[in-house]
């Protein structure tokens, strides 16, 4: 049985910074905009290693007009392998194996009573964040865990394009434990080599569309998810 390190930081600043990163991390549209401020307020909680790259995002997404921004999402995330929000992605490409790792998704996903239909893929880091804040703290950090090495190569592409995101997927990163050496090892190796190329006709990607709710930091809710 895989053994899983403990969070350190408090339940509230883990919430704050993973429903404030999957906002930031969703296609940008007029009600991510107006919900800027409230990021930024809400990051003050937050110690400045999680604060300060969470309002450098908001900040660069507020700067850019919207058609301007939405392109650059697009450009950013549907078209660089290395930039892929699919967190199995990283480990098994478009390859049978993929299949049985979103099979497990969806199964964790059941253990809390969290449903997610067919229209959304369950690894989308949006989702994984979702969940992890505000449904099974436990289950979604040991989901980020597992993945880890797909998120930290993630943060270091999206860091080397110069990209508006890089700071929110460094907020979610330092929440996690430091890295060990196997999982040091593990992003070498992806970065080296890529995730797997086997095509097999998955279902193509599409991001979920996001209704955030009214709250305090509003979290995206999926048509196809309920508790």
């Amino acid at each position: 049985m895989t053994k899983y390190a403990e969070p350190t930081l408090p339940v509230h600043q883990l919430t704050i910074t993973w429903q404030a990163a999957s906002l930031l991390l969703d296609y940008p549209d007029e009600a991510l905009i107006t919900r800027l401020d409230l990021i930024n307020r809400a990051a003050a909680e937050l110690p400045a290693a999680l604060a300060d790259p969470l309002r450098a995002t908001a900040h660069e997404l507020g700067s850019v007009d919207l058609p301007v921004l939405q392109q650059r999402y697009v450009d950013t995330f549907d078209n660089r392998r290395r930039h892929n929000l699919y967190l199995t992605y990283f480990a098994h490409g478009d390859t049978r194996r993929r299949g049985v790792a979103l099979l497990r998704f969806k199964q964790t996903y059941l253990r809390s009573g969290f449903v997610l239909d067919d229209s959304e893929l369950p690894d989308h880091l949006c989702v994984v964040l979702e969940y992890a804040a505000t449904v099974d703290r436990h289950l979604g950090w040991r989901l980020l865990l597992d993945h880890r090495a797909g998120l930290e190569l993630l943060r270091l592409a999206l860091a080397e394009a110069g990209s508006a995101w890089h700071g929110a997927v460094r907020a979610i990163t330092a929440t996690l434990p430091p890295l060990a050496g196997d999982e040091r090892a593990a992003i070498d190796r992806l970065a080296a080599e890529g995730p797997p190329q086997e095509e097999v006709g998955l279902t193509p990607y599409a991001t979920p569309a996001f209704d955030p709710a009214t709250q305090s930091l509003p979290m995206p809710t999926f048509p196809g998810a309920r508790r």
